[in-house]
């Protein structure tokens, strides 16, 4: 790093791909005009031809080890394997007999509602957004395929129900980072944060009741559907609650919907093997890009870009709520940054608790205002691992879920409210 300010500069690369990712997009009015891998492409040498007192060579070696990193490889072989499980349910019926399920059960105005819901419940079981979003999409574009509900809000439904549970759960690495590094206790963590975003989930079960109230189902001719076939999301959503792991979930659920395609006739071995092998494909463009930008990240911060940002959040801190308010501006803005809410937290979580120290900011607070922040920058970026997962499944732009991320919002929200109101106020110890 350049100095102990860090180096605005370095983080070129990433203003370059924001700007060719979504300034394209505004200009010509397709955000499909510009592909995201050729954005981190170009992002990536920008990158390594910047800071030209290394050698490249060096530079290689730091951008790889980023791209490598665990969490950014666990992040594409749950982008593959989700796509191996939506391909394979969706094609031995799994998607339309969940869909019809759902549609002799709930109200037309409350099936966003319910999928909102049963994300939050998921999501908190299974302790990660990613395994959530992989195993909610595929229901979510089957009930937007077949009633009037743009495709875009049912994804923006699923993400925002993964990141509630992603923000609460006990088993998720954004928590328990954010626990260990403000040393605090999970349990104390989990109900300070619950009173601050249970208001958020609320008002986003409201919004999303008016806003598909008028919407009216189009010609289904029944709703009948077979059990079976439902079987292999609701062995998903069952391991989900034990806690499995969610790659044995993911593998575990597409190799169930194969054996019942192959029972009832869906599939044959070779279709089977077929539908898996197409899944994979269709999200391995995104795998890809999630690498590259691990590898660009990690040459950001080599050269001083998260210093920076580090600096420029906490050179004015004078009050207690505005400590607060640096936290999360630190780690929001790191987020933005690393398209990582569990990257970012690890990075900001020793500052923050250096700032809480200070200002006598009660540990189950700071390490709420950590994950909240971090958890609703996570579902708005368009280049973060739910989104990418999200629309890739869908095959829609992310851009194009913005407007209907409603939770994520509502998380910043009541976010800022909590540190503008003192709340919660807690006993001292």
């Amino acid at each position: 790093m350049s100095n102990n300010k860090g180096n605005i500069t370095a983080l070129a690369p990433l203003f370059i791909f924001v700007l060719l990712f979504i300034g394209t997009g505004i200009i010509s009015g397709d955000f499909s005009n510009m592909p995201l891998n050729v954005a981190v492409i170009i992002a990536s040498g920008i990158a390594l031809a910047m800071n030209r007192k290394e050698k490249l060579a060096d530079k290689i070696d730091i951008f790889t080890k980023g791209a490598g990193h665990p969490n950014i490889m666990l992040m594409a072989v749950i982008f593959v394997l989700a796509g191996a499980f939506s391909q394979t349910a969706k094609g031995m019926g799994a998607v339309d007999a969940t869909v019809n399920l759902g549609l002799s059960l709930i109200p037309s105005n409350l099936l966003m509602v319910g999928l909102f819901i049963v994300g939050c419940f998921i999501s908190i079981s299974m302790g990660t957004s990613m395994g959530t979003v992989a195993a909610l999409a595929p229901i979510g574009i089957g009930i937007a395929e077949q009633t009037g509900i743009p495709l875009a809000l049912a994804m923006g439904t699923v993400i925002g129900g993964a990141i509630f549970g992603d923000n609460l759960s006990m088993i998720s690495d954004t928590t328990i980072a954010a626990v260990r590094t403000q040393k605090t206790k999970m349990s104390d963590k989990f109900k300070a944060n619950f009173w601050i975003v249970l208001p958020g989930a609320l008002v986003t079960a409201i919004i999303l009741w008016i806003v598909t109230s008028g919407e009216q189902i189009d010609a289904l001719g029944d709703y009948s559907y077979q059990f079976v076939k439902i079987l292999p999301y609701l062995t998903v959503l069952i391991a989900a609650i034990l806690g499995v792991n969610v790659l044995i979930v993911l593998t575990g659920g597409t190799i169930f919907a194969g054996i019942i395609g192959l029972f009832d006739g869906s599939y044959t071995l070779v279709s089977f093997v077929q539908a898996v092998s197409q899944g994979i494909i269709n999200m391995e463009d995104i795998a890809i890009v999630a690498i590259l930008i691990g590898g660009i990240i990690a040459i950001i911060q080599h050269n001083g870009g998260i210093q920076w940002l580090l600096h420029a959040v906490t050179s004015k801190i004078k009050t207690k709520k505005g400590a607060e308010f640096a936290i999360a501006g630190l780690v929001s803005t790191t987020d933005i940054a690393t398209a990582n809410n569990t990257i970012s937290i690890i990075i900001t979580g020793p500052l923050a608790k250096n700032i809480a120290d200070e200002y006598q900011i009660d540990a189950r607070k700071s390490a709420s205002i950590l994950d909240i922040f971090a958890g609703g920058w996570q579902g708005i970026v368009p280049y973060g691992g739910q989104m990418l997962a999200a629309s890739g499944l869908a095959a829609i732009s992310p851009v194009s879920i913005l407007p209907y991320s409603f939770y994520p919002i509502a998380l910043l929200i009541f976010g800022i409210l909590a540190i503008l109101l003192g709340f919660p106020r807690f006993k001292q110890k």
